[in-house]
């Protein structure tokens, strides 16, 4: 068993669910209450990382923030170091292909919710933000959820994205899929299936708690 493998997909995997609890919050609830010209165009890009190849997103990615571009140049003025071949590489790829599993089970939990309730509740007196947490928030809950648990599961497993922005750095960007390929290649059979097991119990539990959310949501 690679440990350092472990507990840096977790670490990955915790980080980038963090985050996208805000991100997704943030996209999901513009979405569900907001109507304007081009909305489908908006979900469509979000959840555009579902359908594409983990090596045309990899690819892309690895152009926006290699050194050349824009964004990797300005990263390595500000910081002296470079996102490609980084964990923070690893993180902002994470961040944007784990991006539509966390959306989209928010984004139909806040869809869910008729409107009139929340005009009822601006009529009681409450203020937008008062909405949100009191009303809005609990009753989208068991989706905002199932985006969390979606998120950390995809990130944990993730293989072609990594490789192609992370590389194979032992302690830096070799997580747990990584090390489970570099078995394979060295034939030690044994080790790779441990990992695999480990990553399959994560996904077994991870789609389990997705369906009793959404079993309770219903």
């Amino acid at each position: 068993m690679d440990w350092p493998a472990f507990f840096l997909s977790l670490r990955l995997a915790a980080i980038t669910m963090i985050i996208l609890l805000f991100i997704g919050l943030l996209i999901a609830r513009f979405l569900a209450w907001r109507q304007f010209r081009g909305k489908a165009l908006i979900e469509a890009l979000v959840a555009l990382p579902l359908v594409l190849p983990p090596t045309v997103l990899g690819f892309y990615l690895l152009s926006f923030l290699g050194k050349n571009s824009w964004f990797g140049h300005l990263y390595e003025q500000m910081t002296g170091d470079t996102l490609v071949f980084s964990f923070s590489g690893l993180l902002i790829a994470s961040l944007i292909y784990s991006l539509p599993f966390a959306v989209q089970p928010m984004l139909r939990a806040f869809e869910a919710i008729p409107k009139k309730l929340r005009e009822a509740a601006w009529c009681s007196g409450l203020n937008r933000w008062q909405t949100f947490y009191k009303i809005e928030l609990p009753l989208a809950w068991s989706g905002i959820l199932s985006g969390m648990v979606l998120a950390f599961a995809h990130t944990l497993g993730e293989f072609g994205v990594v490789l192609m922005i992370g590389g194979n750095i032992p302690g830096k960007t070799r997580t747990l899929s990584i090390a489970i390929f570099d078995r394979v290649q060295a034939f030690d059979d044994q080790s790779a299936q441990i990992m695999s097991l480990v990553l399959l119990i994560f996904a077994f539990v991870t789609i389990s708690l997705v369906f009793l959310l959404n079993k309770r949501n219903s």
